[in-house]
């Protein structure tokens, strides 16, 4: 009777995050759909559209996932979530897009001698913000854990309104003439704050049945939040990439991808942790994640320097390295290996 219980609770849980990541998609093709059409209306280059506009609204179920997760006390998930999630969206959003372009899929050096570097400051920033908290605020030594604070999480912050004013540089040098008139600007407002709002709603309701799952079959919060949650809140980035790409827009798919792995960075763990005052970082799982995050953005970044394009093999091997990292995730839930265990 016990275990009849425990499978209809956890089939009523995969139908929640059924249910929601599907929320999730809908509310993102609001957002996404006002955030084009206002980039639009209001002239941004592609590349800031991509890296700014659309990525912002695309990373919004990852930031949402933060603060619920900082909020409700299991902010390893929301850590968790937001490494897997940028790990599958260097990899696995370009893969497909570049096999999803009629051709090629095309960068730009704007693309590469930006974006993907300053990405790469990102990832860097981060892993010396929770060195920082390890340091200054230890909390244990086996795992290592730190207490990120308020003041700590402000670095990064810092460090993305860099990236704000470089963009709102770009704009003005870039002087595009607005492309879309006549647009109705109050409704897309207002669709973009009702995406908003819907996402909002879905994320807390999939972290709980992630959460409520995970004790039950006695999976760690950050493994939980690296596979399930971070596969549901990917999904509207690899939409909006892979149609864009589509359309022969390969500057909009790829600054999507590298705007939005930006933002989760240095915005959406900040801003968890500036809401909630504090959280326990456990730098032990983390940084050897921001490890594998790091050998993937710099395999995105030589297969986009070659030729300053994408090619159907190089995709190809980008979609392979994913599948070794999902390997490696099921080894460490299986306890085969050793770096994640006991997490």
């Amino acid at each position: 009777m016990l275990g009849w219980g425990l499978a209809d609770g956890s089939v009523l849980h995969l139908v929640v995050i059924a249910v929601a990541t599907g929320a999730i998609w809908v509310g993102s093709g609001w957002l996404e759909e006002a955030a084009e059409t206002l980039s639009g209306y209001y002239g941004l280059p592609a590349v800031v559209q991509g890296s700014i506009v659309v990525a912002v609204g695309s990373s919004f179920p990852e930031f949402a996932s933060v603060v619920v997760t900082a909020a409700t006390g299991v902010f390893d998930m929301g850590v968790g979530a937001l490494v897997g999630s940028a790990i599958f969206n260097v990899l696995v959003i370009p893969g497909l897009s570049g096999f999803g372009a009629d051709g090629d899929l095309e960068a730009s050096r704007a693309i590469v001698y930006k974006e993907a570097q300053f990405y790469m400051i990102a990832v860097s920033a981060l892993v010396v913000t929770f060195s920082l908290a390890v340091i200054y605020f230890p909390v244990s030594s086996d795992p290592i854990v730190g207490e990120l604070t308020r003041p700590v999480a402000a670095i990064p912050l810092t460090l993305y309104g860099l990236y704000l004013f470089i963009q709102y540089e770009d704009v003005g040098d870039a002087a595009v003439e607005r492309v879309r008139e006549g647009v109705a600007v109050r409704r897309e407002w207002g669709k973009l704050a009702a995406g908003l709002l819907l996402i909002g709603v879905a994320v807390e309701r999939l972290v709980g049945s992630v959460e409520s799952l995970g004790s039950a079959f006695g999976i760690p919060e950050f493994l939980a939040g690296v596979t399930i949650v971070a596969a549901a809140t990917s999904l509207p980035d690899a939409l909006v990439s892979v149609r864009t790409a589509r359309e022969g827009r390969g500057g909009t798919s790829l600054g999507n991808v590298l705007g939005s792995n930006t933002f989760d960075l240095l915005v959406a763990i900040p801003v968890g942790v500036l809401i909630v005052g504090s959280v326990d970082v456990n730098f032990s799982t983390a940084v050897p994640m921001l490890g594998v995050l790091t050998v993937a953005t710099v395999l995105l970044f030589a297969t986009l320097r070659t030729d300053l394009s994408l090619t159907e093999r190089e995709s190809s091997t980008l979609l392979v390295a994913y599948l070794l990292f999902v390997a490696w995730v099921v080894a460490e839930t299986v306890g085969a290996t050793t770096v994640l265990r006991g997490v």
